[in-house]
């Protein structure tokens, strides 16, 4: 394959601009920058997620969106790329269904917390909502494949699913809100 970075830094951004994957300059607020920069930053904190101790159904579902995320970020980079499909989104849901089933119903919100995996997964699962509403924002500049928002939208379902299992897991348990009547 090669030597993809034979530089690690090439000074071109240093007026504030950066290229995009078909050769584009555009600022580095771009919102199509923000869309993919927030995706990887997602894909980040999936990383921190990943560094924990986990359930192997978590560890397992969690390995192949980071690769999913890397080629979602590159579809976003690059303008007219296609990298996500509906398999992607089916794929998600699937896992969010058969991890969801084992679950007991909610009556409460749950707080972020119990015990830090499942607190770093809640990070990325705000991580994971942001950076699906930077592709929404780049959707009233340009054209963006609707499979991109909709796995965003699933995956951050399927991250409060696996917060869940984390949190009953590591015996840290849900950490349920309370509203101020009940406080």
């Amino acid at each position: 394959m090669g030597h993809r970075l034979s530089r690690i830094y090439t000074r071109t951004g240093d007026d504030g601009s950066t290229g995009l994957g078909d050769g584009t300059r555009v600022p580095k607020d771009h919102p199509r920058v923000c869309a993919y920069g927030t995706v990887d930053e997602l894909n980040a904190a999936l990383g921190m997620v990943l560094a924990e101790e986990l359930p192997e159904a978590v560890r397992e579902a969690l390995e192949p969106i980071q690769h999913q995320l890397f080629d979602l970020g590159g579809e976003l980079a690059v303008p007219g790329h296609a990298a996500i499909a509906d398999e992607h989104v089916e794929a998600l849901e699937r896992t969010l269904d058969r991890l969801n089933a084992e679950l007991p119903p909610l009556r409460e919100f749950i707080l972020p917390g119990g015990g830090r995996a499942a607190a770093t997964c809640h990070l990325a699962r705000t991580i994971c909502r942001r950076a699906e509403r930077e592709v929404v924002r780049l959707t009233r500049h340009e054209s963006v494949r609707p499979e991109v928002v909709r796995y965003l939208n699933r995956l951050s379902d399927l991250l409060f699913v696996l917060c869940r299992v984390i949190a009953r897991d590591r015996g840290g348990g849900e950490a349920l809100w309370k509203s101020a009547r009940t406080r």
